[in-house]
């Protein structure tokens, strides 16, 4: 097992550098600065509004903090798959899930930006553990392995993200819950026990299990474009479907993006179009806010 394997199981997330290779890298820069611009022009409507946490998102804000679904084939912008189904990230999320190339199934890939003009925070919480979970119902959701992998690489420094390290195996303690219990943010993040800033430099990725307890800030006065995405693994059957699925990956199955795609990453589309059709009528939302 690697260092890297190690300390993802033992902390709930592990920081990786150079997955992102130079070339790359300027593309993604590029490509980026064409959806945030489409979006805060107005001209692309799948975005995360200032406002609302988590999905749906709706449209009440003209304000983003996030761009959703960059690999979409009407954003024209080929350098995302071709970063999402690298060797480099392939073989990272194989590292961390502990799987082979023919178990990796393709999932989310979205982009996190600064607002224009507002401040916005996201509340502590567990991405597919409600945050009114009694005791027994946390512990029960985090005895259950979900088969899957999420990430946010830094294109820009990036200091928003908070986590608790170890919290992904146990329940909250009495204060934690007490600063967690509903979708209020923290007006300091680093007063929740056992928190720390994560720190990133530009082309580092942290991975984390979507489970830890975390919470982010988002200010106006900082450049953002940070690559958020998740690989899960087949061997999960089903048990992703909820947490990916309450995103709206129906364009997915549209021949023009399979068009889009390498050999590798139509493999990894099939897998994902296994779980969408084996989960056909089971929408649910992770979390309320």
């Amino acid at each position: 097992m690697s260092n890297y394997k190690q300390k993802y199981d033992a902390d709930g997330f592990v920081i990786i550098p150079g997955l992102i290779k130079p070339e790359l890298f300027t593309e993604l820069e590029n490509a980026c600065a064409v959806v945030v611009a489409r979006t805060r022009a107005g001209d692309w409507p799948h975005r995360r509004v200032v406002g609302k946490q988590f999905p749906p998102y709706g449209d009440a804000d003209p304000d983003s903090w996030g761009v959703q679904h960059v690999m979409h084939p009407d954003l024209g912008q080929p350098a995302f798959a071709k970063y999402y189904t690298s060797p480099e990230m392939r073989a990272a999320a194989r590292e961390l899930l502990g799987c082979e190339d023919k178990h990796l199934q393709m999932e989310l890939f979205n982009l996190l930006i600064n607002p224009t003009s507002h401040e916005f925070a996201l509340s502590w919480h567990r991405d597919d553990v409600k945050a009114a979970a009694g005791e027994e119902e946390e512990r029960d959701a985090l005895s259950v392995w979900h088969y899957g992998v999420q990430w946010n690489a830094a294109l820009y420094e990036d200091s928003s993200l908070f986590v608790v390290p170890g919290s992904h195996r146990v329940p909250r303690t009495p204060v934690q819950r007490e600063q967690s219990n509903t979708t209020k943010v923290p007006e300091d993040p680093m007063a929740m026990s056992g928190a720390i800033q994560v720190s990133l430099k530009p082309g580092e990725t942290v991975f984390y299990n979507n489970n830890i307890l975390h919470c982010a800030t988002y200010s106006p006065k900082r450049k953002r474009a940070t690559l958020h995405a998740s690989m899960g693994d087949t061997r999960g059957g089903a048990t992703r479907a909820r947490n990916i699925l309450q995103h709206g990956l129906t364009w997915m199955q549209e021949v023009k993006f399979w068009g889009t795609l390498d050999d590798e990453g139509r493999k990894m589309l099939d897998r994902l179009a296994n779980m969408q059709n084996a989960s056909s009528g089971m929408l649910e939302y992770s979390l309320d806010g």
